[in-house]
């Protein structure tokens, strides 16, 4: 049961993290300062962090036109949810 716990805590915090660097990717590009890269965004999705980076991506109004986010992201984030439901259940 431990282990599960410490699966959340990952995931919450990865999500957290893939919230807040769409802000800030959001931020540098409003201010036209270096930005974060697409390989960087689709890393902390990609480990874990697919819905946190939905939701900075909806809620910043960020990378929303790029088809690969705009798509990728839904997908991803279902494929977590459904894995992490999986690992819950067993």
């Amino acid at each position: 049961m431990q282990g599960v716990w410490i699966i959340l805590a990952f995931m919450f915090i990865i999500n957290i993290v893939g919230f807040v660097i769409m802000g800030v990717d959001k931020k540098r590009a409003r201010n036209g300062k270096y930005r974060i890269s697409e390989k960087t965004l689709w890393f902390w999705a990609v480990i874990g962090g697919g819905t946190g980076t939905f939701l900075g991506m909806k809620h910043f109004h960020h990378k929303t036109k790029h088809t690969s986010f705009k798509w990728g992201l839904p997908v991803l984030m279902v494929i977590q949810m459904g894995l992490l439901i999986k690992i819950l259940i067993r």
